[in-house]
């Protein structure tokens, strides 16, 4: 090997300006490995700068400087939402007071996420550096209520989710009256402890404090107040309906009262007939006496 001197200023031999430099395959750096390399950076300075205090302006300078940078919301990637308006979730997700990543509050977003009328909760994640993952879980329907003549879907709480649209739900059981919506975990409840379930189109919250059945044939069951005792009403009207050649329901009666223990007082027109044939018999047996 020879070595050459080279003066000060001097330009290098004609072959040495033509040699390619060579580079080792440690000194080769992606700009994918840049961009890793400057995340992880970025992570140390921002738990730096958490560690030791820095006061509050630098910090928002730091995070505007961070959103210039790309560290924004842009983009929200939304699963689980199918009644709940995609709009609404959107409007609720960039609300804050900034849409710079480090400085959107997670746990604010799910707060007004869940104040939206169909979201019983959901997950909101960053994903660096532009991206907010948000997955929902919607509330179910379970029955309508209906109040001052309008109707609404409400799920097992009790909370409104909709007045549109409801032809969808034409299966679900109808409640009525004052507070019936906050009292509609113990009225499914009494439906289906019944076999007469199917046949009860709503149930009517009365006096605040207990139910009538109305049947889809058309008769009204009234119903203790105290859940046991209207649960065991229920079942026996259930077993007087299935006996003899004739159900209790199919139009010969309008109302059956069992608020009373070990009572029933019913009313419609096979009493009126009922009534009417005692009193037509008390009347021949009070003429044959006479004679």
């Amino acid at each position: 090997m020879t070595a050459a001197v080279l003066k000060r200023g001097a330009k290098p031999p004609k072959a040495a300006q033509n040699r390619p430099t060579r580079v080792s395959g440690a000194q080769k750096i992606t700009r994918q490995q840049l961009g890793i390399g400057g995340a992880v950076l970025l992570a140390i300075a921002i738990a730096v700068m958490i560690a030791v205090g820095v006061p509050q302006r630098i910090w928002n300078g730091f995070v505007e400087w961070t959103a210039a940078q790309g560290w924004e919301v842009r983009h929200v990637e939304l699963t689980g939402a199918r009644e709940q308006e995609r709009l609404a979730i959107y409007a609720a997700v960039l609300n804050g007071p900034s849409n710079a990543m480090l400085a959107t509050d997670l746990d604010d977003v799910r707060d007004r996420l869940r104040a939206l009328p169909w979201l019983a909760d959901a997950s909101v994640q960053r994903r660096l550096p532009d991206t907010l993952v948000i997955e929902v879980k919607e509330r179910k329907p379970v029955a309508l209520w209906q109040y001052h003549q309008r109707l609404a879907a409400i799920d097992i709480t009790g909370k409104v989710l909709t007045r549109e649209r409801l032809e969808r739900w034409n299966d679900l059981p109808i409640l009525v009256g004052a507070g019936a919506n906050a009292r509609v975990r113990d009225a499914l409840e009494l439906i289906a402890a019944t076999p007469l379930g199917r046949d009860v189109n709503a149930a009517v919250f009365v006096g605040g404090r207990r139910w009538d059945l109305r049947f889809k044939s058309g008769e009204t069951l009234a119903l203790p107040d105290q859940p046991g005792q209207a649960r065991a009403a229920l079942a026996t009207f259930a077993k007087l309906d299935g006996q003899g050649p004739e159900r209790l329901l199919g139009g010969r009666f309008t109302r059956f009262d069992l608020r009373l223990p070990g009572r029933m007082i019913v009313a419609g027109p096979a009493v009126a007939e009922t009534l009417a044939e005692a009193e037509k018999a008390r009347r021949a047996a009070a003429q044959a006496q006479k004679i």
